[in-house]
């Protein structure tokens, strides 16, 4: 057991847990209109993604480093 279950249960029965799409999306056609929905979400402008790293595919060496060692924010994308 855990430090932190351990201090969870001292304190009444509480629990935390790990969700997982797979609860919530137990068939493919679930997950499908789930993605579409967020798509749209995305296409309209009502989620915004911000890409605040952009790296030419042969780059990619160095995106990863930049990641590794938390250079980057947000999205980061890469380039053909």
């Amino acid at each position: 057991m855990l430090a932190a279950d351990r201090e969870l249960t001292l304190k009444g029965s509480l629990f935390f847990t790990h969700p997982s799409i797979f609860v919530y999306m137990r068939k493919r056609q679930d997950l499908l209109r789930s993605a579409s929905h967020f798509f749209d979400l995305v296409k309209g402008g009502v989620i915004k993604i911000n890409v605040n790293q952009r790296y030419a595919l042969a780059d990619a060496a160095q995106a990863h480093l930049d990641l590794e060692s938390r250079r980057t924010t947000g999205s980061s994308i890469l380039l053909p």
